[in-house]
């Protein structure tokens, strides 16, 4: 079964690390990335640019589109990067994403495959 992996916290969430402290996180990030690339688990993924750099669309019930700078969600936390990975099901997905050493918050949601969109 294919997950997205939402991987949030605040955009200077790492910012009070000394950057010999953020280098050494940053390494815990790429092992644990490299040892579920290696076993096929992740499909894909990057880190995010910062919040600042993001742009939101709004379309309210009456079709209106209001465009603006920066995420602007309810809340100080901003997505910092994805993942799609394939593991079994939802306890393996689980059992991988509680070892996740970077941002303290990842949200795991099923992809939709039933569905699929066309471009």
């Amino acid at each position: 079964m294919k997950y997205m992996l939402i991987i949030a916290g605040a955009d200077d969430s790492w910012g009070h690390l000394t950057e010999a402290e953020q280098g050494a996180l940053y390494e815990k990030v790429r092992a644990w990335w490299n040892e579920h690339s290696g076993t096929g688990e992740i499909l894909d993924g990057h880190e995010l640019q910062p919040g600042s750099t993001a742009t939101t669309i709004r379309r309210n019930q009456s079709g209106e589109v209001t465009v603006t700078d920066g995420p602007f969600v309810e809340g100080k936390e901003v997505v910092s990067g994805y993942s799609e990975i394939e593991v079994a099901d939802l306890d393996e997905a689980l059992r991988m994403v509680k070892t996740w050493p970077g941002c303290p918050i990842v949200e795991i949601r099923p992809v939709e495959e039933t569905r699929p969109v066309e471009v």
